[in-house]
């Protein structure tokens, strides 16, 4: 049965494989940005609350959680590239709903369908790894994991920049068009990868992993504005101790499990995802804080009071520096092993929140932290998925780094709470309003700065891999050969 339409021109749609599978994971990160302006008038323009406008937000990072692994194992199991079209035509539907309606329900309906796309770049680092050569694998791979921060960097100056000069549905169309067009491009340019994983595929797991994830999400998130202590967050916390350790059971029990837990609890596996949380959690305090410090009143006596739009653009060379530097990662993973590489990216992160700590009032010196931030992040993204991709069997790579994946993305939940744990317990009154201090600021710097040498630790303590190239060509050909043989 053949898979997908063979090529008119094999070798331009072979060119065009890496920079298109690269714009999706560009989307993906900045669908998730984009709402991130429109919060503070929401509000007003759709006549909801504020805590019910924050779930336009919380719904999408439910959602990518609920998504990633979910569609990770779908993509090993019925083929990466159909599941990838599927991610991204739920993702460009969610967005044509938010063009159409102002009403708050739909609004976060659409949001949490746009969440889905949070398994393209899993799904895409799985295809490159089956449809590429190994020499150009490794750099292939650098520069889809780098796209996260790539998207993110450029979401926030494009939706302000829209919201500022035109109606706000302006720009869930204009993210409508861009996802239509990477869902053609897609369906043009990638080819279906014949390595797939037999079986069945593990309905009950993945509703577990789903209630699991959903309850333990909520509960960091929303921690704040609950009450740690209040009986919500903690009976949220319970469940998800019951539900993952009758998750975690069935996974054993079952003979096709939704997450490989045997392949998973071994350490070449488990550590690479451990330092995916660390890195997630010290990378997304960049990002958090220093959009805050920027906008943050001049009467703090270190904010600079920007607009939305100016903050977007000081954060703009983030994105830029983890482009350039994704194929820098790939060099170094190549001659001293992703975990090198991992480790040498945890500590150039450190080494920016160095720099925060040392002066956050000038303009120049905090674009400066930020950046060596994003460089490390870097390094630190793009050598992760090769990690994985040498841990693995080509039948799971897509699941497994979906996996990593919800590992960085719990990180980053983890750091928005602990960050704003921290301002909260650090505020001083200007006016009528109590804004957080330089010092909570600054505590939170070094939160994240120790976090990231946690992670360097660990990094250095990931057993030996194999060679950068991912997974060895004769063994790839074998899984490639099988795969046809059942097909046929």
């Amino acid at each position: 049965m053949t898979l997908a339409p063979e090529p008119a021109i094999p070798g331009l749609r072979e060119r065009f494989t890496v920079p298109v599978l690269a714009f999706g994971g560009i989307l993906m990160a900045l669908m998730q940005t984009v709402a991130v302006p429109l919060l503070p008038d929401l509000p007003r323009l759709t006549g909801a609350s504020a805590g019910a406008v924050a779930w336009m937000v919380t719904a999408t990072l439910l959602a990518g959680a609920v998504f990633t692994p979910v569609l990770g194992r779908a993509g090993d199991m019925y083929g990466k590239r159909r599941v990838l079209l599927l991610a991204l035509g739920l993702m460009t539907a969610g967005s044509m709903v938010c063009a159409m309606t102002s009403d708050i329900r739909l609004l976060i309906a659409a949001r949490a369908l746009q969440g889905a796309a949070a398994a393209v770049v899993p799904l895409s680092i799985s295809i490159l790894r089956d449809e590429l050569p190994p020499a150009r694998t490794g750099s292939a791979v650098a520069l889809m994991s780098s796209t996260v921060g790539i998207g993110a960097a450029l979401g926030l100056p494009l939706a302000a920049l829209i919201v500022e000069f035109a109606n706000w549905h302006v720009m869930f169309w204009v993210t409508t068009a861009l996802g239509a067009l990477g869902l053609a491009a897609a369906w043009w340019a990638v080819r279906e990868s014949p390595v797939r994983t037999q079986g069945r595929f593990d309905f009950a797991g993945a509703a577990g992993l789903s209630a699991g994830l959903i309850c333990l999400l909520l509960a960091i998130s929303q921690g704040s504005d609950w009450g740690w202590t209040s009986p919500t967050v903690l009976g949220l916390l319970a469940a998800t101790v019951i539900v993952l350790t009758a998750w975690w059971g069935h996974q054993l029990r079952t003979r096709d499990p939704l997450v490989d837990l045997r392949l998973a609890r071994k350490p070449r596996v488990a550590l690479p995802h451990l330092a995916a949380l660390l890195t997630g959690f010290a990378f997304y305090a960049n990002s958090l804080i220093t959009a805050q410090l920027l906008q943050a009143p001049k009467a703090t006596g270190y904010g600079l009071a920007l607009s939305v739009f100016e903050t977007g653009l000081c954060m703009l060379p983030t994105g830029l520096i983890m482009l350039i530097l994704s194929p820098v990662s790939a060099r170094i993973s190549a001659a001293r092993g992703p975990k090198i590489a991992l480790a040498a990216g945890a500590a150039v992160i450190a080494a920016g929140y160095a720099v925060r700590i040392a002066d956050s009032k000038d303009l120049w010196l905090i674009v400066l932290g930020a950046a060596v931030v994003a460089s490390g992040t870097a390094l630190a993204y793009s050598a992760l998925p090769t990690l994985i991709l040498q841990a693995v069997p080509a039948s799971q790579t897509a699941s497994a780094n979906g996996v990593n994946v919800l590992m960085r993305t719990v990180g980053q939940a983890t750091c928005s709470a602990a960050v704003t744990a921290v301002l909260i317990h650090n505020t001083a009154a200007i006016g009528t309003l109590r804004i957080a201090t330089l010092h909570g600021y600054l505590l939170a710097f070094g939160m994240a700065g120790t976090v990231a040498l946690l992670a360097c630790a660990l990094a250095l303590v990931i057993p030996g891999q194999r060679g950068a190239a991912g997974i060895p060509k004769q063994q790839r050909a074998e899984a490639v050969a099988e795969a046809a043989l059942e097909e046929a």
